[in-house]
């Protein structure tokens, strides 16, 4: 199902930002793979992930790493064209927080726990308007974040989530519900005997993420549809 929306400018300007951030992640995500796996050849294990991009650099720039002098040239490009692009992704997150405190919707998203101003703005820009869908769990299902439901013998199945709706959107949430469950420890809603501290004694990492992303998400439709901001019903325990 597709949808089809007029957007201003405002709000083309916002997704084209969130677009283009998008690009430099991925164009990030390529030139540290490649980094790594070239220090591999020398014997110089990192583990994957962003988080470690540091410590790639801090190799190639190391007199004492042990690399070959015609070697390091090399990947100093790659360093060089890594540092940009964190510049670069560092000035978008500033436009996107500055977008964020400008924008009503962004501001009431960031109310949820786990949304902060780039999954906010990126729903506000990205999504289409609450009232096209009946409810929060069809938005949730566009999102690909329901799961299928089988029907055998009278009793329904819960199967993988669909691959419908917006992925960039879909990933975001998934993000975020991981930095709630990650942070559990100061969110009320992950208590033991909470709907959350009960998913993670029970099931694993991975289904809780998206089943907590999926809870987001209908969070998020009912405060776009009907306006306010996120109450934690542990507010008062």
């Amino acid at each position: 199902m597709r949808f089809v929306a007029v957007k201003s400018e405002e709000t083309q300007g916002a997704a084209m930002v969130f677009r283009i951030r998008e690009l430099l992640i991925r164009q990030r995500t390529q030139a540290i793979n490649a980094l790594r796996g070239h220090l591999a050849e020398f014997g110089q294990i990192v583990p994957q992930g962003a988080a470690n991009a540091a410590r790639l650099i801090a190799i190639v720039e190391d007199p004492d790493s042990g690399l070959p002098a015609d070697a390091i040239a090399t990947l100093k490009v790659l360093v060089g064209a890594l540092t940009h692009l964190e510049t670069e992704i560092d000035k978008l997150d500033a436009e996107i927080a500055r977008r964020a405190k400008e924008n009503e919707v962004a501001r009431r998203l960031m109310t949820v726990p786990g949304i902060g101003p780039l999954i906010a703005t990126a729903i506000a820009v990205l999504a289409p308007p609450p009232e096209t869908f009946r409810k929060a769990r069809d938005f949730a299902a566009w999102l690909g974040l329901t799961p299928r439901q089988h029907s055998t013998g009278g009793k329904q199945r819960l199967g993988a989530t669909t691959k419908m709706g917006e992925r960039s959107l879909r990933r975001l949430l998934i993000i975020g519900a991981n930095s709630v469950i990650i942070k559990r420890h100061v969110h009320a809603a992950a208590r033991p005997g909470t709907w959350l501290g009960g998913m993670l004694t029970r099931k694993p990492p991975m289904l809780v993420r998206v089943a907590l992303a999926n809870k987001m998400a209908r969070i998020v439709w009912a405060l776009m549809a009907k306006g306010g901001v996120y109450q934690s019903p542990f507010a008062a325990a």
